[in-house]
């Protein structure tokens, strides 16, 4: 495509040349003189009349005048037509055309023509002059109108995707009074009731999962005022942010999941990581465990986290075996939003993630993540 514009563009630019030379070669022949030099000049400052269309005119006038070529000076008025604006300047250089196809070359032989020569000339005069500036007016009217159109689209566009950030502000806010309204009271509850366990209680095993159903209540409710802001947009970018999961908080996390874990960090303590990747990391492995919870209770799990390739990729994995004979899901089956949103994750900050069963009915999530 851009080889056939570069064609189109070089012939645009050498044909009125060609055109040019061909038309003082015809007029003028073997005649080498002022009239052929003119001409000559004409033709080639036709390469320019993009640039400089005003000079390149005044330059095809002389060949006009004294060489009597037609194409230069024609193409040169036109591109001023279609080029420039203002009335005066296009009635200048009708007027300066006008002069030099009328007056002929010497002056002495205007004297000899007769009056419907006379005539005659002037209307072929005013019909050469007429025809290069009306095709000029009309093509710069077509491009402005064209500019005009795309304009027009451009607003259109900016018109449409303002009205689609509005109906999805809407939408953002509804979404985060249905969360504040539904799961804040619900998840409150959760944490009341947990309270409550923990102080009527006398066995210790008892109150220790009251106490961390309580504190899980406790950071939900953070992280769910923190997307309800977000979602909101009303802080500006000035309200407190939210939690950032870390992976030095993974551990406490498979603590307080109340599965069998086996949890091998091999990432050396002085390794930095991106805010992203951490908390990617973090909510792969959290996702995972919540999948293994729900659809293989009792089942032992495997978690690794450990840097490839020469320490520039973060691997996790995470991989549990069949549920337990007699074991009953605890949960319903899921939409698989879950591993939809942990790849999305793992997009985002330059990684991939694979979720799939193993040959020993359990499953495996395995995200790799680039540690920049």
């Amino acid at each position: 495509m851009k080889a056939s514009s570069a064609r189109v563009r070089w012939a645009c630019l050498i044909t009125p040349v060609l055109l040019g030379l061909v038309d003082a070669l015809l007029v003028h022949g073997r005649d080498v003189g002022p009239g052929m030099a003119a001409g000559l000049v004409a033709a080639v400052v036709l390469a320019a009349r993009r640039r400089r269309p005003t000079v390149v005119f005044l330059a095809t006038l002389p060949g006009l005048y004294l060489g009597y070529v037609w194409f230069a000076p024609l193409i040169a008025l036109y591109t001023v037509a279609s080029t420039r604006r203002g009335h005066w300047r296009l009635a200048v250089a009708g007027v300066l055309f006008a002069v030099a196809h009328f007056v002929p070359y010497p002056v002495a032989e205007l004297a000899a023509h007769s009056p419907r020569e006379t005539a005659l000339a002037v209307i072929d005069t005013c019909g050469a002059v007429a025809v290069p500036l009306a095709l000029g007016l009309l093509a710069r009217t077509r491009a402005e109108l064209v500019a005009g159109l795309a304009a027009l689209q451009s607003s259109r566009a900016a018109e449409r995707q303002l009205l689609a950030e509005q109906v999805a502000a809407g939408e953002r806010a509804r979404l985060a009074r249905e969360m504040h309204d539904v799961v804040a009271h619900q998840v409150g509850l959760i944490s009341m009731q947990a309270g409550a366990l923990e102080l009527t209680t006398d066995d210790p095993q008892a109150q220790e999962r009251a106490r961390t159903i309580r504190e899980l209540s406790a950071r939900t409710l953070d992280e769910l005022r923190h997307m309800v802001g977000v979602l909101r947009g009303t802080d500006g970018g000035r309200a407190r942010p939210g939690p950032r999961p870390r992976l030095e908080d993974v551990s406490r996390m498979i603590g307080q999941s109340g599965l069998d874990v086996a949890y091998r960090n091999e990432i050396p303590e002085d390794t930095r990581l991106s805010t992203g990747v951490e908390r990617a990391a973090y909510r792969t492995v959290q996702e995972a465990l919540t999948n293994a919870r729900r659809y293989a209770p009792a089942a032992r799990v495997h978690v690794v986290l450990a840097l490839e390739g020469d320490g520039r990729t973060l691997r996790i994995e995470v991989r549990n075996g069949p549920s337990a004979p007699g074991e009953v899901p605890p949960c319903g089956s899921g939409g698989g939003h879950g591993l939809v949103g942990l790849k999305e994750r793992a997009h985002d900050v330059g990684g991939t993630l694979e979720a799939r069963p193993t040959s020993d009915c359990g499953f495996l999530v395995s995200a790799l993540l680039p540690v920049g």
